[in-house]
Parts: structure tokens; C-alpha cells; sequence
């Protein structure tokens, strides 16, 4: 499998840690799978709800598939906002939300 990151926009307000306010705004530049869904590319709102590190990740957008997964919520001092995914059978499946100050690693991939 081959690991590469997608690029993703910042979002509204960076002055607020990830921890504090449990959602994101991304942007997908590519069509990706998460669980069982393909999500086509457009802007989309993550959220998470849980205790880490045990969250469930809600990746929604208007008009557009929406997907819950479980996740791992991760510290981590990133300092931009990105996505990780791999690459099975031609598929790109999104394994790893970088967040400013957190990393959502999804469950569910295959």
C-alpha cells in the first residue's frame, strides 16, 4: 500500500484547539472511502463525539453522503490540516484526519 497525503483547506478559527470544539471543516480533492462509503470530493464537516481517545467521527455535507465511524482521537502538534489515505485496489480509503492540534485515526477501513 501506498501512503500520501491529500491536501486539505484550513478552516474557520484556527485559535481554538481541536479538543475544545469537536468539529472541522475539509475538503475533499478527491473522491474517498471511509468505512463501507465513498465520498465524493466537495467540502465536508467532521465531527466527533466520545471520550478520547474512544470517538465516533461523523463526516457529513449537504446534499452529499454522510458517514459514522469509530475513531481513535490522537494528540499530535501538526500545525496544518490534512488527510492521510491509502491506496487498495485503485481505491483511495481515508485513514487519518490531521487536525492543528489532534489526528482522528478512523476505524473501518479496509
Amino acid at each position: 500500500m501506498k501512503r500520501f497525503f491529500v491536501s486539505a483547506l484550513l478552516l474557520a478559527s484556527l485559535s481554538i484547539p481541536a479538543f475544545a470544539k469537536n468539529s472541522q471543516s475539509i475538503t475533499l480533492t478527491d473522491s474517498v472511502k471511509v468505512g463501507s462509503t465513498q465520498l465524493p470530493a466537495g467540502n465536508y464537516k467532521v465531527t466527533w463525539t466520545g471520550t478520547a481517545p474512544n470517538v465516533q467521527v461523523t463526516i457529513e455535507s449537504k446534499g452529499k453522503a454522510s458517514v459514522t465511524v469509530p475513531a481513535k482521537l490522537v494528540d499530535a502538534k501538526n500545525g496544518h490540516v490534512a488527510l492521510q489515505t491509502d491506496t487498495v485496489g485503485g481505491v483511495q480509503i481515508l485513514n487519518t484526519i490531521q487536525l492543528d492540534n489532534a489526528n482522528l485515526v478512523l476505524s473501518g477501513g479496509e
